[in-house]
């Protein structure tokens, strides 16, 4: 028995003791050498302890950060999206309830564009630092930094010159969306495609048009945009008419059939404004043009259209208003062969 104790008191007088416990008792080899007494442990203290503990408050500092970011994209969004709808975009017809739809409208449309923003921002700011805390670890862990920097810039100016369109969809994308340029719901017409928004993304857009084919138009090749569904639509109508018609009075019908239309309750929810009978837009060889504008909700234009022009053209026949007929060609005057 005494013997082993002995031998163990020898063991311990004949352990290494760390240098920093003699030149630095304050420093973190010797306070683990005090507190544990492991010569190994002491001696690693630098690797094993420090190195671990400085990592680990990187990821918390780097997950900290990215939840205060995102909180405060998410309440800047918010504020964005719940405001109060600018004057200009308020309809200015006060007669009928659907109106309110129009604000309703409206704000959808803004809590739409504002989500799209935030989504973006965040993930913009979830790259951003978690880049950042990616390259603090590989400093920590002695990983030399100079050839990866080097290498990401020959790969990102690589890429920037091989995937340059995919870059300028994506900005293309980012603007459409912070502009408001249009939404999914929208007629557009796009130059080449034109038709209902089906869906915008960062870097396509789908539309499908009124012969039900669906489009894909890549956001940086969109050079211009018609919206022809943002805040209101303007329905104008020209109805063709004979050289010898009374011209004041063809004016009277039009404003007549445009007033009836607007009294009544059925189309007093989607029309606007009082309709405005132009009078005489344009005259060629082949007839006199007179005009009829209407201000109506942009999603009902087409309705109001096509039920303006059918009662037009009953006022007109009932009127004695005569529309002048395009004449045959020869083949079609001569008939199959």
């Amino acid at each position: 028995m005494m013997s082993t104790a002995l031998s163990v008191t020898a063991a311990a007088s004949d352990a290494v003791v760390p240098d920093c416990v003699s030149t630095d008792p304050g420093s973190l080899c010797a306070r683990l050498y005090s507190w544990f007494g492991l010569d190994w442990l002491a001696a690693n203290a630098q690797a094993l302890v420090a190195t671990p503990l400085r990592i680990l408050l990187i990821v918390v500092i780097a997950v900290v950060a990215r939840l205060l970011v995102n909180r405060g994209i998410r309440r800047l969004t918010e504020r964005t999206a719940s405001g109060q709808v600018p004057t200009i975009l308020k309809p200015r017809r006060t007669k009928g309830v659907d109106h309110q739809q129009v604000v309703e409208q409206v704000a959808a449309r803004r809590t739409q564009r504002a989500e799209a923003i935030g989504s973006v921002l965040r993930s913009f700011a979830s790259i951003v630092i978690f880049f950042i805390a990616v390259v603090l670890v590989l400093g920590e862990l002695g990983i030399n930094l100079a050839p990866i920097v080097a290498s990401a810039g020959v790969v990102g100016v690589a890429l920037g010159f091989g995937a340059q369109n995919l870059i300028k969809d994506f900005i293309a994308g980012i603007g459409i969306i912070l502009e408001d340029q249009y939404g999914v719901g929208d007629v557009v017409d796009l130059g080449e495609a034109s038709g209902t928004v089906e869906a915008v993304g960062l870097r396509i857009t789908r539309l499908r048009d009124v012969n039900g084919v669906v489009w894909y138009a890549r956001n940086g090749e969109v050079l211009r945009v018609g919206n022809k569904s943002q805040g209101y639509a303007q329905v104008v109508i020209d109805m063709p008419v004979t050289h010898d018609t009374d011209l004041e009075r063809c004016r009277e019908v039009m404003q007549e059939v445009g007033d009836a239309v607007y009294a009544e309750e059925e189309w007093a929810e989607v029309i606007l404004g009082e309709p405005e009978s132009l009078g005489v837009e344009s005259i060629t060889p082949q007839a006199i043009v007179m005009r009829l504008q209407v201000r109506t909700t942009n999603a009902d234009q087409w309705r109001v259209g096509r039920e303006l022009r059918m009662r037009l053209q009953e006022r007109f026949a009932a009127e004695g208003i005569r529309i002048p007929v395009a004449p045959l060609t020869t083949a079609t005057a001569a008939g199959p062969s």
